[in-house]
């Protein structure tokens, strides 16, 4: 089968487009023919090489993949080849293990790939492989985030820094959907007026403004009640510093990742004068999964895609990937 597979760790030099041999699916396991799969910073990471875990060489990428069933090995019950399927990138063995695939197992960057049957997840009639395929870790996450974690609602303001991203772009979407207030924070006018097209209903240009300032001009200072119920900060390095100075009286500050950095600076003092609640939130369950599928059925929920490429173009969308240049999700089709 094709694939974008890499030997080593490294920069993008390290990938290649090539023929690696098509898995089999084992006892328990299913073969997908994948349909669509959706690139994420996790990607990056994972080709880069994360320290504590341990990935096989040679590696294929991509976590979140959609297709269809065309092998089933001994053991399955439930599925049939020809079944539309999303797949959740994450296995839960039994013992409490955690495999993912494009991370410790081959992934989607592929023509196929082989997931265990518990990942996976019926995919309505009706709802594109392509959207299906931006659900799973940049949506998923962001779905938990908001809610299991961060409990926004439509009394909240919410703050999204990086939000022309695959996290950043859902969070405005799910925000909204709950009818809170959102003002997000991209790195280009242009981006800031996609936003506003997708329903912010403020944006501000972080490659030009100072985000806390901006915070204090538009709200107040902190004892007057300024600030944002929620700031969602996944970018870490610099910026989260600044982010702490901009929530409000007992407010939350919600992060789920640090794309440029994870030990920054942090300013106590206003965590503990603004009595703020800072919570993390991790990945996804199935159930956010499920939840976002039904949204996108009904209706109520449409992703971001920036552009489809093909798998002989996989090199190319990690590039634009890791230099920005997207907004929404950029999708591989094998």
């Amino acid at each position: 089968m094709q694939a974008i597979v890499f030997d080593e760790h490294g920069e993008l030099d390290v990938l290649r487009h090539d023929e690696v041999p098509t898995p089999e699916p084992g006892p328990g396991e299913v073969r997908v023919a994948v349909e669509a799969c959706s690139l994420n910073y996790h990607d990056v990471f994972t080709r880069r090489g994360m320290p504590g875990i341990r990935t096989p060489l040679p590696m294929i990428p991509g976590c979140d993949a959609a297709g269809v069933i065309d092998a089933v090995g001994d053991g399955v019950d439930g599925w049939s080849p020809g079944d539309a399927v999303l797949v959740d990138p994450v296995e839960r063995t039994p013992d409490g293990r955690i495999r993912m695939i494009g991370d410790t197992k081959w992934g989607a960057y592929a023509e196929h790939v082989v997931v265990a049957a518990s990942q996976l997840i019926a995919r309505p009639e009706g709802i594109s492989a392509i959207d299906a395929s931006c659900l799973p870790v940049a949506y998923g996450t962001a779905h938990r985030m908001l809610f299991t974690r961060g409990q926004v609602t439509a009394d909240d303001t919410v703050f999204v820094l990086g939000a022309s991203g695959g996290v950043g772009t859902c969070c405005v979407l799910l925000a909204k959907l709950v009818g809170a207030n959102v003002v997000a924070a991209a790195g280009s006018p242009e981006k800031c007026e996609a936003l506003e097209r997708l329903g912010a209903d403020e944006t501000v240009d972080y490659s030009t403004t100072d985000i806390a300032a901006f915070t204090r001009e538009r709200t107040g200072s902190l004892f007057a009640g300024g600030g944002w119920d929620v700031v969602v900060n996944f970018t870490g390095g610099d910026t989260w510093a600044k982010t702490i100075k901009m929530v409000k009286m007992g407010g939350r500050l919600l992060t789920c990742g640090a794309t440029i950095g994870y030990d920054p600076p942090t300013d106590l003092r206003f965590i503990w004068t603004a009595e703020m609640d800072i919570r993390g939130s991790n990945g996804w369950q199935r159930s956010d999964l499920e939840s976002l599928l039904a949204m996108v059925g009904d209706g109520r929920l449409q992703p971001v895609v920036d552009r489809v490429l093909p798998l002989s173009d996989g090199v190319e969308a990690m590039r634009l990937l890791e230099e920005r240049r997207f907004f929404g999700k950029l999708v591989i089709a094998p």
